[in-house]
């Protein structure tokens, strides 16, 4: 059993109110979820009733958290995590009401354009954010002024040439995917379709990584010893907040997704009512 001060911080106190057993035993990656979705939703206006897509969501568990810390609906949209697991620990959490699983690439969603008021991604999105044309395809789903936020494992600065030294033992393959909040600033920016509200990097982020992993995985030498020589000179937590701007016209063609129609269909709006509208008598 964890000690119940384990993962307690004053630094994220909504998110120190979870149990830490329930926490670790539904991790579902390299980081505290709950600690990155209590840091993001800090740079976000999120009220009750909103919609929320929260993509790449493993097992909900920042999906549960955003329902009842702020009362939104989120739609719990995972890959490579089962929905109808996700259904269940939601159930248990008291969330069924306003988290809805889906099974989903967030290369292909089914959603319709401006559905949502805000999009949050935790600890996912270097999987397929880095694309030149993602952004492009994400922002149709959330409102126009609607924020798109993320935040996850990722760099203080960029790597230059080679990895460095010290962390070449641990240093993976998928890391090249792994940016600086700078880095997703300008990735961002350039496209005209966002405008940035947030790029940092957490204060002491690395701490709270190695926080996480003497919690959750001790025997895992490769990765705290890299951390801890690294002493976050390259190694931390980022997060960055856009909010889609109105103006921005999105190209229909330029992404591959076999769910959606390449000219949708132009909406006519007629009356619903053949006379007064009923319920307003």
């Amino acid at each position: 059993m964890l000690s119940d001060e384990r993962l307690s911080s004053e630094q994220f106190p909504r998110a120190s109110q979870y149990h830490p057993d329930w926490v670790v035993t539904h991790a579902s990656g390299g980081a505290n979820s709950l600690w990155l979705t209590e840091w993001l939703a800090s740079a976000l206006d999120l009220r009750p009733g909103m919609r929320v897509l929260d993509l790449g969501c493993g097992r909900a568990c920042s999906s549960i958290f955003l329902r009842r810390e702020f009362g939104v609906q989120v739609w719990a949209t995972d890959l490579w995590f089962s929905a109808t697991e996700n259904l269940e620990r939601i159930r248990d959490a008291g969330c069924a009401d306003g988290v809805f699983p889906l099974h989903a690439d967030a290369r292909s969603l089914p959603f319709a354009a401006g559905f949502f008021d805000a999009i949050t991604c935790i600890d996912s999105f270097p999987y397929f954010g880095t694309d030149d044309l993602y952004l492009n395809y994400l922002a149709q789903f959330v409102k126009p002024e609607g924020p798109i936020g993320i935040a996850g494992a990722g760099l203080v600065q960029e790597v230059q040439g080679e990895v460095p030294e010290h962390l070449r033992a641990w240093w993976t393959q998928d890391m090249w995917a792994f940016h600086s909040a700078a880095w997703w600033r300008r990735h961002w920016e350039r496209t005209g379709i966002v405008h940035i509200k947030v790029a940092d990097s957490m204060p002491e982020g690395w701490e709270r990584w190695l926080d996480w992993q003497r919690a959750v995985a001790p025997d895992n030498a490769a990765e705290i010893q890299a951390i801890e020589s690294d002493g976050g000179r390259f190694i931390g937590y980022v997060r960055v907040v856009g909010h889609r701007r109105g103006e921005a016209k999105l190209e229909e063609y330029c992404w591959p997704d076999t769910l959606r129609t390449l000219v949708p269909p132009e909406y006519t709006r007629k009356p619903l009512w053949r006379g007064e509208d009923p319920r307003e008598e």
